[in-house]
């Protein structure tokens, strides 16, 4: 019982056919149902009178007593024919029919003559179109050809292989199409085995590869492949996809043409023929693609249903196919028509009849067509009305509260109210389809109802339903009414600084604002009233840079949206820049081409400095090995920078060489037993250090950025306690800087400590 309705419904339908000219022709048609039921039948969706040439059998068949492809008129019997079916509960269409007349066209390809050496493959074809497709037999000498031969293989396109030539397959050939409504000879050509078989090597090839191919589940397909080389070649298949082909309903016909019985959607594919030289890898390959077309059918037939005025009803119909089939829908045999209470979704799939009434009460058809065929299936709409339901409500009435609620009042049914069990509101957005309604459930001693939740500035439509507990009232009058405006929510504010007199307000655009025209900004110094503003940037602006600011000071920052209903509320948010102005201060920006060059100036003097040093301990040693004795030289815990300020000798003799706190005047004045020490030699090696307060300066100009590019710097490397002892019998007097006196020497030979 799937997809009939119990009512009405085929039990047979009529059948595509091939009708033969001059023949009759006869369509069945068999309905089940309530009687009476009235059969009638179309032609390319014309109503057939009976005549004598087509009339209706008792049974309900079409019964055509001479099909004519062309008749006198240029009328022709070929069409889609259909059988309708009607009766009080309503109308039924059968599937549409494709009536053809049976042909056949002359041969457009024949045998042609050929010459193969033996051992070879021989083939012949020959073509024809007709309807239905014409069997093709191949005829050698005038005789059938013997089909037992396994060297002779017969393709039921037309085609005619023979392999392993020998002599005795020379002749004549010709083939012979039939079908119902001809029989054609082609014309004749002969085969000529010519020498011996050769033992020449020759690659394979293909000669004839597959074709492509269009057809319909359960019909067989043949993919030729025939494969010329000597030795003589391998034929294999296989799928470009890389699927497996499988074994059940596959043959191969002579040396290599495939063969699919049954032919399923899954056949469908692209399939390649390789011939491969035995033994080795050397293939040529050939393709063809075989699509498989499906003629529709359900998987879900529509169901009879019986539903009461004023609620929903739901056919459902699926249907497979390859290609995908279209569904329409049918309404007592009428294409139907959507309108604000029918709808139809999922590709037709679903059919939606909302606040279904009693001219809704139908049979509804799904019809299922691709190119490989169509299939219908149907169901009934019954619509339940009970007599003592009570009136429509009345006064239905809609108040705006806010921009979110509105209230709904309305006034008991004017008739049969005793029965009432409850009412229902229905609502909806007045520009939504009626699918997106949706209820409210209201006891029966209340008549009015706060709705909630819903969208500011939009229109929404009401209407009311009293409910028994056998159905349900006809709707109340339909009410209509807008929410108020709202006015925009608070933005997101996060405020950047960006220098010492500009900050970056930045923001985020939200659905939770919701409809906005624009933003405002404000700004202010904390302790003024005025504010600076109001900026206005449109709705898709999302930052803005306040400028000309005053680092000394906190500003306060003020963003809100706002709309046609007024300004939203605000976010505030507070800043300064005083701690960038203080930043900066202690950090100064860096100057790079500075700091560059004041590292190569240090690796400069580290160099100078590691030269000075070495020097200096070599001169020393020097000085022991000639047995000089004189005063204390002591260079003990070197920690400052040795440098070779550019200072004239003239200056240089004015201050004097500092020896561990001793001037070179104190020193001569303290010359004992005749020895004097050199002190050009000395000077030379020892450059006058400046005073420590120079030295400090010296050293913090060194490191300053603000030191000339140009100025030449000399490290030195610090000497670990190094000095030199000379024996000194009399105590130094004391330093004139108010220095310790060094200790005296024991009074023996130089030596070296350190």
């Amino acid at each position: 019982d799937f997809g009939r309705s119990s009512e009405l419904a085929f039990v047979v339908e009529p059948s595509d056919d091939i009708a033969v000219q001059e023949q009759p022709l006869i369509l069945y048609c068999q309905v089940e149902g309530i009687q009476p039921i009235t059969i009638t039948w179309r032609k390319n969706g014309v109503m057939i009178l009976d005549s004598e040439n087509a009339f209706m059998l008792a049974n309900g068949s079409l019964y055509v007593s001479r099909f004519q492809r062309v008749r006198g008129d240029g009328s022709s019997d070929e069409g889609e024919y259909d059988c309708m079916a009607q009766n009080h509960y309503g109308l039924v269409v059968s599937r549409k029919a494709k009536i053809q007349a049976a042909t056949m066209s002359d041969f457009h390809i024949h045998p042609q003559n050929a010459v193969v050496e033996e051992g070879g493959v021989a083939r012949f074809q020959c073509q024809i179109h007709g309807l239905p497709e014409p069997v093709i037999l191949w005829h050698k000498n005038s005789m059938p050809v013997n089909t037992d031969n396994e060297r002779y293989t017969l393709l039921p396109k037309g085609v005619l292989q023979i392999t392993g030539l020998r002599a005795e397959d020379s002749g004549i050939f010709h083939c012979v199409a039939t079908n119902i409504a001809n029989v054609k000879f082609s014309r004749e050509a002969r085969l000529t085995v010519s020498g011996s078989h050769s033992t020449v090597y020759k690659d394979p090839m293909i000669l004839v590869g597959p074709e492509n191919l269009t057809l319909t589940v359960h019909q067989t397909a043949v993919l030729e492949c025939i494969a010329t080389g000597n030795p003589r070649p391998i034929v294999s298949w296989s799928r470009l996809d890389g699927r497996p082909i499988g074994v059940e309903g596959i043959q191969v016909l002579g040396t290599g043409n495939l063969m699919i019985s049954d032919l399923t959607v899954q056949h469908s594919g692209i399939y390649v023929c390789a011939a491969n030289k035995p033994g080795t890898r050397v293939r040529r390959t050939a393709q063809g693609s075989l699509v498989v077309q499906a003629p529709a059918e359900f998987v879900q037939h529509p169901q009879s249903i019986s539903r009461p005025v004023g609620t929903t009803a739901i056919f459902t119909c699926v249907a497979q196919g390859e290609p995908p089939p279209q569904i329409t829908w049918l309404r007592n045999g009428q294409i139907l028509e959507t309108s604000d209470h029918i709808k139809l979704k999922n590709n037709n799939s679903t059919l939606s009849i909302y606040g279904i009434n009693q001219a809704d009460e139908a049979i509804y058809q799904c019809l299922a067509e691709n190119s490989a065929g169509s299939t219908q299936a149907s169901a009934r709409l019954t619509v339940l009305w009970a007599d003592g339901l009570p009136s429509p409500p009345q006064g239905v009435r809609a108040e705006t509260v806010s921009a979110t609620t509105i209230q709904v009042s309305w006034e008991k049914p004017l008739q049969n109210t005793k029965e009432i069990i409850g009412y229902v509101l229905h609502i909806r957005k007045a520009a939504d389809p009626i699918e997106m309604e949706y209820q409210e459930a209201v006891s029966k001693s209340t008549f009015q109802q706060l709705v909630t939740d819903l969208e500011p500035s939009t229109s929404y439509s009401f209407y009311i339903k009293a409910y028994t507990s056998r159905g349900a009232s006809k709707a109340s009058e339909v009410t209509v009414v807008s929410t108020l405006g709202e006015v925009p929510a608070m933005p997101s504010l996060f405020i950047k600084v960006i220098n010492s007199t500009t900050v970056q307000a930045t923001w985020e655009p939200s659905i939770k604002l919701g409809q906005h025209k624009g933003f405002k900004l404000y700004y202010r110094k904390v302790h003024l009233s005025q504010y600076t503003g109001p900026v206005l940037l449109a709705s898709n602006v999302t930052a803005y840079n306040i400028t000309h600011l005053d680092a000394s000071v906190v500003y306060e920052v003020k963003l809100l949206a706002y709309n046609q209903h007024g300004d939203g509320n605000s976010t505030v948010r507070f800043v300064s820049l005083r701690e960038t102005v203080e930043r900066t201060v202690l950090n100064p920006p860096c100057d790079c081409m500075k700091d560059e060059q004041n590292n190569k100036t240090s690796t400069t003097g580290i160099i100078i400095g590691i030269h000075i040093g070495v020097t200096c301990i070599i001169f020393c040693i020097l000085f022991l090995m000639f047995g000089y004795r004189g005063r204390l030289l002591m260079c003990k815990n070197v920690q400052e920078q040795l440098s070779t300020p550019q200072i004239p000798r003239s200056q240089r003799s004015a201050m004097g060489l500092v020896l561990n706190g001793t001037t070179r005047r104190d020193r001569d004045d303290r010359d004992l037993n005749g020895k004097q020490l050199d002190m050009n030699e000395l000077e030379r090696l020892f450059p006058a250090s400046p005073s420590q307060e120079q030295q400090e300066k010296g050293i913090t100009s060194a490191h300053s950025p603000s030191a000339p590019h140009d100025e030449t710097q000399i490290s030195t490397l610090p000497l670990d306690e190094f000095s030199i002892i000379e024996e000194q019998p009399d105590p130094l007097p004391k330093n004139p800087r108010g220095s310790t006196p060094a200790a005296p020497a024991p009074n023996h030979g130089p030596a070296n400590e350190g």
